[in-house]
């Protein structure tokens, strides 16, 4: 059923290889000082993994949805770096696919190619301090002035920030219309009172930048309105579906690259006179880990497949994107459990997956979000 055609396979191994090749320097140490890896996203962009869900006239590399699943799992396989994957991820879903589907031509025109290129990075402007999963308690406001828009109030946690050109961002142009009255805005990096924060310090994801951005008195040309005035809440959420069917494509090569690592572990380490994998507690720990790791590919994959059938993907997406960050989670826990007290130090890397897997629990809706719409398309309520 989820057999991959000859071009998919190609690709798979290809971005494997370019990943490993090309996207692993100074993990360690970028880890640890939160660093962008701003050589290794050009490389990106080179072999065309900026362009895929852009069009081809735009500079794209256009692919269906499952052959772009294949493409981020393979990046997430060779590519040891999380936050520069979900950089990417956020860049694309959150910042270039809206445009896509939402902007006027002359927007595709102004900011399509050049991300392609890599020459512009894209943030995403939702969460406020006072607003996270009930996402449209917006403070930030949108007034009208002639051809313009005076937008005002703080976005936090915004990925990608620190390094963004274009912001895209929700406010509120009519609060008496509720959620009704939400617009998103396309706002450039040097548009006057616009100021980008200090980077937030995170506990895992820390090679992808994030920051507060603040809005004083920003004037936004009226053409730069994403979508109709009041559309913000539909652009939303088309986007967090798109999103969150995506961007944990990715954890499904890092659960396959840590099971990997853990069972060769498993057969190298002795203790007692023989390989710990010889031991139940370990080889059962293994087992759950393959079947938490082929439940979320089959899960994703279908998902992707639905996703080009053109069919409704809403409870797929939640489904999918619940299913795969609680089993990147407990796979993690799993792969330091199976090395010991190496799997607590940073050497062996695996502490640093299960510190960047625990954010795909809260990003793009948290698991309790996700059972939510879930139970809503089940009619539950």
């Amino acid at each position: 059923m989820f057999e991959f055609t000859a071009e998919q396979i190609a690709l798979r191994d290809s971005t494997e290889r370019f990943a490993q090749a090309e996207l692993n320097d100074e993990i360690l140490k970028n880890d640890a000082d939160g660093t962008f890896a701003r050589a290794a996203w050009q490389r990106c962009a080179k072999i065309g993994l900026l362009g895929m869900p852009i069009p081809a006239v735009y500079g794209g590399s256009p692919t269906d949805a499952v052959t772009t699943m294949v493409a981020l799992e393979a990046l997430g396989y060779g590519c040891r770096d999380n936050g520069l994957i979900f950089s990417l991820n956020a860049h694309l879903w959150a910042g270039a696919s809206p445009i896509v589907k939402f902007g006027t031509e002359a927007q595709r025109e102004r900011y399509l190619p050049a991300m392609c290129a890599g020459e512009i990075i894209a943030a995403h402007g939702m969460s406020e301090p006072g607003s996270g999963s009930d996402a449209f308690a917006l403070s930030t406001t949108a007034v009208r002035r002639g051809d313009r828009y005076l937008i005002n109030g703080s976005k936090t946690f915004i990925t990608n920030a620190p390094v963004a050109d274009v912001f895209l961002v929700f406010a509120t142009s009519d609060r008496k219309r509720g959620f009704a009255g939400v617009s998103a805005f396309l706002i450039d990096r040097d548009t006057p009172g616009l100021r980008v924060g200090e980077a937030i310090t995170k506990m895992g994801l820390r090679t992808s930048p994030m920051s507060e951005v603040y809005f004083d008195d920003c004037e936004v040309p009226a053409a730069n309105l994403l979508g109709p005035e009041g559309a913000g809440a539909a652009i939303f959420n088309w986007t967090m579906e798109r999103e969150r069917s995506f961007i944990l494509a990715p954890a499904l090569g890092t659960m396959r690259r840590d099971l990997e690592r853990c069972i060769a572990y498993a057969r190298s380490r002795k203790q007692f006179g023989r390989s710990i994998s010889a031991n139940q507690a370990v080889s059962h720990r293994l087992v759950d880990m393959k079947l938490r790791l082929d439940s979320s590919w089959l899960l994703l994959y279908r998902l992707g497949r639905t996703i080009d059938s053109g069919r409704p993907t809403g409870l797929e997406a939640a489904l999918a994107k619940l299913s795969v960050s609680e089993n990147f989670v407990q796979s993690g826990l799993d792969a330091i459990q199976v090395h010991g007290a190496y799997g607590y130090t940073a050497e062996y890397e695996v502490e640093r997956d299960l510190r960047d897997a625990l954010a795909g629990r809260l990003y793009s809706g948290t698991s309790e979000i996700q059972r939510n719409l879930a139970a809503r398309h089940l009619g539950l309520h």
